[in-house]
Formats: structure tokens, sequence, C-alpha cells
């Protein structure tokens, strides 16, 4: 159970990524082809959270897919699942560490954003879902660490299943806050604004976890979590 908390709560700290939500506005305003700030009328806003929607199950198809290709190439290499999962534990903690500051890997810096400033969505819900897909391609570099430790911990599962059910509440953890978004987008300015200021902080408390999730996915004590998990099942 705590394995899916964490893929959830995952989910979160990607869309507090500082290149995905100080530009959730861009994101709106190319879905519904005008300004977040012109959006008053109660139509616009319903046709922004459908595109939203639409937007969402985009990413989320990519990376379950994701998911699901990680866990079949790890089901061919049953045999060697604790190496893989010794191997992935290494490259958690230190995606952990590039996101504490401790020292930063180039390539995770690069993205492709294949939308610009003033270019309008003019098509319709398919258009959205191709936008979220080409998201999903264009910023993982960016949201490299977080995505890339869920699909590691995903490769060391037993079974397929798990993991794809892994990378389903991640997405889902990333879902909701833009879903969110596009239902308070009046007040979204100042929300972003607000949270803006904590990224440095959220960024070096999720390199923190990370760390100390890769530590435990490498010896194999993960299960340290489900201990205090289960205090909540009483």
């Amino acid at each position: 159970m705590i394995d899916y908390v964490l893929a959830f709560s995952a989910g979160l700290l990607s869309f507090l990524s500082p290149c995905v939500l100080p530009l959730i506005p861009l994101y709106f305003s190319h879905l519904i082809g005008t300004s977040v700030s012109r959006i008053d009328s109660g139509k616009v806003k319903l046709q922004l959270l459908v595109k939203s929607l639409f937007f969402t199950a985009g990413f989320s198809i990519v990376f379950i897919l994701l998911g699901v290709s990680v866990g079949a190439i790890s089901s061919l290499l049953s045999d060697y699942l604790d190496y893989i999962r010794r191997i992935g534990g290494v490259l958690i903690i230190l995606f952990g560490l590039h996101m504490t500051g401790v020292f930063k890997f180039k390539f995770l810096y690069r993205e492709k954003r294949w939308l610009s400033q003033g270019t309008g969505n003019k098509g319709g819900n398919a258009s959205s879902l191709m936008l979220g897909m080409a998201f999903a391609v264009g910023w993982t570099p960016c949201i490299g660490p977080i995505l890339s430790s869920i699909l590691l911990y995903a490769g060391s599962m037993e079974t397929v299943k798990q993991g794809v059910l892994l990378l389903v509440l991640y997405s889902l953890g990333f879902a909701v806050p833009i879903v969110l978004a596009a239902i308070f987008v009046g007040n979204l300015t100042g929300y972003i604004k607000k949270l803006s200021k904590y990224i440095p902080v959220i960024s070096l408390i999720s390199g923190l976890i990370m760390i100390l999730i890769g530590v435990l996915v490498f010896t194999d004590k993960l299960e340290v979590f489900s201990k205090y998990g289960s205090l909540f099942n009483l």
C-alpha cells in the first residue's frame, strides 16, 4: 500500500517542479486559445476543465506505456531482479542528490517544448490529448529524476501489473493538481506565485526523500515504510 502512496506523492512533486508549475498558465492558454487572465465566463472555464482532462489523459497514456515497457523488460529478466533492484536503488540515490543540488546532471535540464506563447489550441479535445502526450515526451528530461525513480522501482516489482499500477498512481498524482488548477483558474496566478517561492525547499526535501527511498530499495528494506503505514490501518 505504501508503494502506491509514494507513487502518487511523486506525481504531486513532479507537478511542483520548476519547469512545470510556473508554466501551467501557458499550458492552459494554449489549451483554450486565450490568456488565462481573460478566462472569465463559465462556458470558457468548463471548456478549459474538459480540455485539461484530455491533456492529463494524454501524458498519463505515455507514462503508463513507459511503465508497461519497463515492467515487460523486467519480467523477461526476472532471474536478475535482485541486480535490477540494486542498480535502481543506486540510480534513485543519484537522482536524489541531483534534486538536492549536491551535483547536477546537465542532460536533465534539456527539454523540447512543443508549444509557444501566443499559439492557441484551435483543435478539439483530441488536440488536447495529443498535446498532453507531447508534453510527456518533451518535458520528461526535466521531471526525469522523479519519473525515472518511479520507473526504476516499477522495474523491480515482481509483476508487470504492480509496476503499471505505480505509473497509474504517479500519473494520477500529476493530473489531480492540474485539474484543480483548471477549476480554480481565476486565482491561478496568485497561487503559483506563492508556491513558486517554496520550490527550492520542495526540491531539497524531495531529493532527501528520494535518497532515503534509494537506500531502502538497494537494501530491499522498503517494507520499513509499510510498518509505519500500517498505523493508519488500525
